[in-house]
């Protein structure tokens, strides 16, 4: 079966969670820390029977991770790129997930209209992270379509969030921290309530590099700040905390 789901140039990785494995081609953006950290984290927002939608969804990782880490009864994810879309769905094939996770390829700013207003529980996220206009860009190129605001913006994210958002429900995303100060200002905007904040810094002596943050749909205003997470101890080892988010032993 896995060679009939495996076309040229691609290659299939052990996600080392349960016998999960993803289909990947280096010609495109293949998923890093940042997915396997968002999907922690969004598990612990997401109850039993939840439905969720994966925004930006990529070659699939989030929803493939999430099935295994949360209850979510659904898993939808929603991919704009026909080629990674493809990618996902041949991986969710892989995994023999289809009655829990299925791939869309459309907009995500169609959201409302293909799934209705109020219909999600949690709603997550790893956006492009820079801004349009930053730099000389290939528009057409998957991997900047995929670090780049081109085809969406945060904006975008947040407010169809709030649109498809059930009252109270989460959404969560993964940024950069110089970008932190816009996710607030636009959730707030869009009734989306910052309740958690997580700093993610490569050592205990380095500047933060990505920040966690989860907000509640027409929540009430507190926000809680979470202890950092270190990727490392020292140079080359991993902290305890990392190890476990890998679901691996801290030798390997």
């Amino acid at each position: 079966m896995e060679d009939d789901l495996l076309f040229q140039n691609e290659r299939i990785d052990d996600l080392q969670l349960n016998g999960m494995k993803i289909i990947q081609n280096p010609d495109m953006f293949c998923f890093g820390t940042d997915a396997v950290l968002l999907a922690d984290y969004a598990s612990k927002a997401i109850r039993k029977n939840s439905t969720v939608i994966d925004l930006c969804s990529g070659n699939g990782i989030i929803p493939i991770l999430l099935s295994q880490k949360s209850h979510a009864e659904k898993i939808i994810g929603i991919e704009i790129q026909k080629e990674c879309a493809d990618l996902a769905k041949r991986s969710v094939l892989l995994n023999k997930i289809e009655d829990k996770v299925e791939i869309i390829c459309d907009d995500l700013k169609n959201s409302e209209q293909l799934f209705g207003k109020s219909k999600f529980d949690v709603v997550t996220c790893n956006p492009p992270y820079k801004e349009a206009g930053s730099g000389l860009i290939n528009k057409s190129d998957p991997i900047t379509i995929a670090r780049h605001e081109i085809l969406c913006n945060l904006e975008d994210i947040i407010r169809v969030s709030s649109n498809i958002l059930k009252p109270y429900g989460k959404l969560c995303m993964i940024h950069r921290p110089e970008r932190l100060a816009d996710v607030l200002c636009l959730m707030r905007n869009y009734r989306i309530e910052p309740k958690r904040l997580r700093f993610i810094h490569p050592s205990i002596n380095k500047v933060a590099t990505m920040i966690l943050i989860e907000g509640a749909y027409l929540g009430k205003p507190k926000l809680f700040l979470d202890p950092p997470l270190y990727m490392y101890t020292s140079p080359g080892v991993y902290s305890d905390e990392i190890h476990t988010i890998y679901n691996r032993k801290k030798s390997e």
